[in-house]
């Protein structure tokens, strides 16, 4: 039962609730939030909320968070925008290119209610709202900074929508970015010597913003204007899906990542164009990574494609098992879409190399790439199928996946989640059976199943080490 269905309109506004920020993989420029600490976090920690300026034990509640391929962003529920890791390109929004290993504000941006935020490889991009003298919110604008985009520090950008547009979502990729209007229309700006940008045309150099106005439903027939729900950005290709749920692809496909059968131009396409192989399922979510696509059906089904050499593709080591290039290479990659989760996926997220979902049971799994623990996969390299992440409680609202790094955004969203994360915070060897047991016997299962795999990591590195800041941190 939800909170609010208990107290209803009554409810005491200082009623405690609390979301959790798990982050964990890569952490060579601070990403993980780990302060001074250099070494990789093989599996999930909850940043505490001194991290962010926060008395401990106070509440804290988060609204989206987001990887770069070396940084971090959260936005916290009053608006204030957090960033930390790699700042080489000014993508921390702090006017400075000197990176940060714990969290700090983005002073620019304290005017702005920031809603959602987005991590390329080297910049950042988040859509807000300006607060006005009388407490009332102005239109959702965008806000860009770091490489390629004009400024250290957070600035205003319309590019090519009149001054009026809100800004329904941003995308950034490796060296563009796409944004979503709230009419359906999306533009784009970077690099396109892949045709990531959609244009038609291939450009060297960095290109200003343009409107994408040409979609190829049908490959015999002229490209139509489509409306557009979500969009995301991989490395060098771009995803989106239609009011239809429909999706298209374009860019680099050069591992199969757009999902089609042959491209158009070489190894890339340069307009939208219709996944065909998804024709007749309804697609309510995209996620694009380094070279592989991810979508979930409205019925929970997950598809993925591309290149698949680091298990990112959830299908498996053996190449057989893939369908092959045309030249019959031996390469591990898949160009069409292949059912790899049947039912139950609420959410995905792609990284460079590895995929992360969560699912209606609360679960979250994770596989691909693991050399930095990113697939929260304690010892192996690579995570060739899906495998459970068991650290986190309770409800995911979002997941991130970056270059070499993962993140969970939880919430307590009833009274028996309270008591989990209070109880997560206080979990250690000597009384985690006593936890688990309460927990499996009120239902419990996310806490009953941290409190299972912390025993089974402790008694692994040694009770010696429970107070380490490479094991668990509740």
């Amino acid at each position: 039962m939800d909170i609010d269905e208990i107290f209803g309109e009554s409810r005491p506004v200082n009623l405690p609730t609390k979301s959790a920020i798990y982050v964990w993989g890569y952490n060579q420029s601070g990403q993980t939030g780990r302060k001074g600490k250099e070494r990789n976090m093989r599996i999930p920690r909850q940043l505490p909320l001194e991290l962010f300026g926060c008395p401990a034990g106070g509440n804290s509640r988060w609204l989206d968070i987001a990887c770069g391929r070396e940084h971090t962003a959260a936005v916290a529920s009053d608006g204030s925008l957090f960033t930390w890791g790699a700042n080489d390109f000014g993508q921390l929004g702090d006017g400075t290119e000197t990176g940060s290993k714990h969290p700090k504000k983005v002073r620019q941006l304290e005017s702005e209610y920031v809603m959602s935020v987005s991590c390329g490889a080297h910049c950042t991009a988040a859509i807000a709202e300006s607060r006005e003298e009388d407490g009332s919110m102005s239109m959702r604008r965008l806000w860009v900074w770091g490489q390629n985009q004009g400024s250290n520090y957070p600035r205003l950008y319309w590019g090519a929508f009149a001054p009026n547009t809100i800004i329904r979502q941003v995308s950034c990729g490796a060296v563009h970015v796409i944004a979503l209007s709230d009419d359906g229309l999306l533009q784009a700006w970077g690099y396109n010597e892949y045709g990531q940008l959609g244009g038609g045309v291939t450009c060297e150099g960095l290109q200003g913003a343009r409107v994408i106005i040409g979609y190829a439903k049908f490959l015999d027939e002229a490209p139509e204007l489509v409306k557009i729900v979500q969009v995301s950005c991989g490395e060098y290709h771009t995803a989106s899906i239609s009011e239809d749920g429909e999706v298209y692809t374009w860019g680099l496909g050069s591992m199969g990542q757009l999902g089609h059968c042959s491209l158009q131009s070489g190894d890339k396409e340069l307009l939208p164009r219709r996944v065909v192989a998804l024709d007749g399922v309804f697609i309510k979510d995209i996620a694009c990574g380094g070279a592989h696509t991810c979508a979930v059906t409205a019925k929970g089904a997950l598809y993925a494609w591309g290149g698949g050499q680091t298990g990112q593709l959830g299908l498996g080591s053996q190449t057989g098992f893939f369908s092959c290039t045309p030249n019959d290479s031996e390469m591990m990659l898949r160009n069409l879409p292949v059912l790899v989760i049947p039912t139950g996926v609420q959410l995905v997220a792609c990284g460079h190399s590895h995929t992360l979902v969560s699912t209606r049971d609360g679960r979250i799994h994770g596989w691909g790439y693991n050399s930095y623990g990113q697939a929260a996969n304690e010892k192996s390299t690579y995570a060739w199928f899906p495998s459970p992440v068991d650290w986190c409680v309770g409800e995911v609202r979002k997941l991130a996946a970056g270059g070499g790094h993962s993140a969970v955004l939880t919430d307590a969203c009833s009274l028996k989640e309270l008591c989990e994360f209070r109880l997560a915070d206080c979990v250690t060897l000597s009384n985690a059976s006593m936890i688990e047991d309460v927990a499996s016997r009120t239902g419990s299962d996310a806490l009953a199943r941290l409190c299972e795999r912390l025993r089974a990591h402790l008694h692994d590195v040694g009770e010696c080490n429970n107070n380490d800041d490479d094991g668990f941190v509740g």
